[in-house]
């Protein structure tokens, strides 16, 4: 075995382990000995998106590309990041299509034409997904990924009595896949089945609580932090109510709360606390850690995505207020009428 190929073997490898900066090391060693191997390159971009550095992941797998325009593994892999969570949906809907145009391999065509879907699903247009997913096999793969992909995207698009025999198909492989879990409890819901959706995304709480945080998570006082810095940046209705709002950061929903009906993938939840003869009223925030890491993918992400998901819930909030007190307006006026009436 020469010196290059010990380097790249032993990057993948302590990249499989969570080993960031030994598989970096390994990377950039590599590439000194062979500036023009775009393996080298896919190794780098795939060690920095593991760190969460998904500029100078996306930066590798370009570079590694343009050293081989048939390379489709990093071509794939930039694609994925395009994706999410870069969100340059037409460019890498577009990457997907130079994929299709050089690889014969059904594993990668079927890999472009998914990435293409999501892609479509991200960007809103049901219609080009559609138009994707009619052109994928309609049998189970042995892929258990392919399969919960494929399930997902049938759900996406509307086709949910298509789903169910890739999602099923992807768990009979893999149980604790916690987003083939959620989308088949999903489903479950959509058939009306709350019961059997419940326990489903308690299943998904165990296997996202098995898995664990990322290994570039931020320490607990950084995402403070960034939680802090992310709500004194809100503005708009309803930003003065979370000035003061008591704010608590755990890993997920409890399974209680997951049982009454909240997300068990939800980011953020703003809860209403009334006035109390032993203490006053206000806010309080719950911040769901595992859940914003799975959306944020990388460190520079987290403070951005748990800024946007507090808007988005103190938009519901807000509305949600305003709802109560034209109800509790219209019940005012009514009593009114009722007491003019009897006086009359």
């Amino acid at each position: 075995m020469d010196q290059l190929t010990a380097h790249l073997d032993r990057g993948w490898d302590l990249a499989q382990r969570g080993d960031v900066h030994g598989a970096q090391a390994s990377a950039k060693r590599a590439i000194e000995l062979s500036p023009s191997s775009p393996e080298c390159y896919n190794l780098l971009g795939f060690v920095a998106a593991l760190d969460g550095d998904c500029d100078e992941a996306l930066e590798a797998y370009q570079h590694a590309a343009m050293l081989d325009d048939t390379y489709v593994e990093a071509m794939l892999n930039a694609a994925e990041l395009l994706v999410h969570p870069i969100g340059d949906f037409d460019e890498a809907y577009a990457m997907c299509a130079q994929v299709l145009d050089v690889t014969e391999f059904e594993d990668e065509i079927l890999d472009a034409k998914l990435l293409q879907i999501e892609a479509s699903l991200s960007k809103g247009d049901k219609d080009r997904a559609r138009r994707v997913l009619r052109s994928l096999p309609t049998e189970v793969s042995e892929d258990p990924t392919h399969n919960y992909l494929t399930g997902r995207a049938h759900f996406e698009v509307g086709q949910q009595e298509r789903a169910g025999a890739f999602l099923d198909a992807a768990l009979a492989a893999d149980p604790s896949q916690p987003e083939a879990l959620y989308y088949r409890g999903l489903l479950f819901e959509h058939e009306g089945d709350r019961r059997s959706a419940t326990l489903m995304f308690l299943h998904v709480r165990e296997a996202m609580t098995a898995l664990g945080p990322p290994a570039w998570a931020p320490n607990a006082d950084t995402v403070l932090m960034f939680t802090e810095k992310a709500v004194k940046a809100l503005t708009g209705p309803g930003a003065e109510l979370l000035r003061d709002a008591s704010l608590y950061i755990v890993d997920l929903p409890g399974s209680e709360m997951v049982v009454d009906g909240v997300d068990v993938q939800s980011p953020i939840l703003i809860e209403v606390v009334p006035d109390s003869p032993e203490e006053p009223g206000g806010f309080r925030v719950f911040l769901y850690l595992y859940n914003i890491l799975r959306i944020a993918t990388g460190i520079d992400n987290v403070q951005s995505c748990i800024q946007t998901a507090l808007e988005t819930e103190l938009q519901t909030v807000v509305e949600d207020l305003e709802q109560l007190r034209t109800e509790n307006a219209d019940v005012e006026a009514l009593l009114q009428v009722n007491k003019t009436t009897a006086s009359a």
